[in-house]
């Protein structure tokens, strides 16, 4: 049973909104695929799968990841999923020149996603043929991008492994 919507000033429907985020979106009742840019943000409109236009208006921007719930104003939650995006992934056999590869990514501070045998950067064809040049393997592929946090954002950091 669909409820009932306030109605504002000027007598539209009021827009629900987001205003706090939780790990794990249990119980969603919609789900909302935001790229990586997507799901880093503090107020933005965001329109859900079933087609609701949702404000996000947190305190402070937030990184948002897959699997988190956005708890909406009237208690209801929705569900964060990753967009997948054009990525470059970028492995060698040589555990070493993975490393140096990484260091040369965090160089140029680019966001990197670091996962066993590979690193993830947004595709970028300078990138890939930099890493070839070292002597690794670059191909592009579509999954989700969820890069380090960095040293200083805080909090903890788990990976999926998507690709």
């Amino acid at each position: 049973m669909k409820q009932k919507r306030q109605k504002n000033s000027w007598g539209c429907a009021a827009m629900r909104s987001a205003r706090s985020v939780i790990a794990g979106g249990q119980d969603a009742c919609d789900q909302v695929f935001l790229d990586f840019d997507g799901r880093f943000r503090r107020r933005q409109v965001i329109r859900t799968e079933h087609g609701e236009d949702i404000l996000l208006d947190l305190p402070a921007a937030a990184r948002l990841r897959d699997g988190d719930g956005l708890r909406l104003d009237d208690g209801a939650v929705v569900r964060v999923r990753a967009l997948a995006e054009a990525l470059t992934r970028i492995s060698a056999d040589d555990p070493l020149l993975l490393l140096r590869l990484a260091w040369h990514l965090g160089n140029r501070h680019l966001p990197v996603q670091i996962l066993a045998g590979r690193l993830l950067v947004r595709e970028d064809h300078v990138i890939a043929d930099m890493a070839r040049g070292l002597g690794a393997r670059a191909e592009t592929i579509l999954a989700p991008f969820d890069p380090e946090a960095g040293a200083y954002a805080g909090g903890g950091h788990h990976h999926h492994d998507h690709d």
